[in-house]
């Protein structure tokens, strides 16, 4: 039977276990929080995102979770600087043209401040002359930094990102840097 882990990571922690060699700055991975051998993530979230990373020790789940074929949906709470109208979130919706090619069409939604969110160890950058607004926004493929560079396409830069479910399995009361086995 597969062991699967879904664990809250934190702003500023880097989706593996061990650091790459090409990396000088000092840096927290997975085996900062989770100690439990043979399992691995599948798929990433880079340093400066937070939340639900799926980790497991089945190859073949792994794959369909993290394969750009399998298209599994993924939900991020996004925190961007502006406020996005209904152009933008049209856009959004159709597919955004970046450097590597149009996206897929993606979900997305206005979202209210999410209640009880943890704070990020590295605050947020606000500035008072300029508003900031969250949105739901569901992908089916995953490129890299892709919910950033859709946002900052469309002209409101990504502030904080935080990925709320993977296919079947959502983040829930889970609190950063904490994990469960389902």
């Amino acid at each position: 039977m597969s062991r699967i882990i879904l664990f809250n990571k934190p702003f500023g922690v880097l989706s593996q276990f061990t650091l790459p060699k090409s990396d000088t700055a000092p840096a927290e991975t997975l085996a900062e929080y989770i100690d439990i051998p043979g399992v691995y993530a599948a798929g990433r979230l880079d340093k400066d995102s937070e939340g639900l990373v799926v980790l497991t020790d089945d190859g073949n789940l792994q794959k369909r979770i993290s394969h750009p074929k399998h298209k599994m949906p993924k939900t991020y709470w996004v925190q961007v600087e502006g406020a996005p109208g209904d152009a933008e979130i049209n856009r959004l919706q159709r597919g955004v043209n970046l450097k590597d090619g149009t996206t897929a069409p993606a979900k997305v939604q206005p979202l209210s401040a999410p209640e009880g969110l943890w704070a990020r160890t590295s605050p947020v950058r606000y500035r008072k002359t300029v508003p900031d607004f969250w949105l739901e926004i569901t992908l089916t493929e995953g490129r890299n930094r892709q919910v950033r560079r859709m946002t900052a396409a469309v002209g409101c830069p990504t502030l904080r990102l935080i990925r709320v479910h993977i296919g079947p399995w959502r983040l829930g009361e889970l609190k950063s840097g904490d994990w469960r086995q389902v």
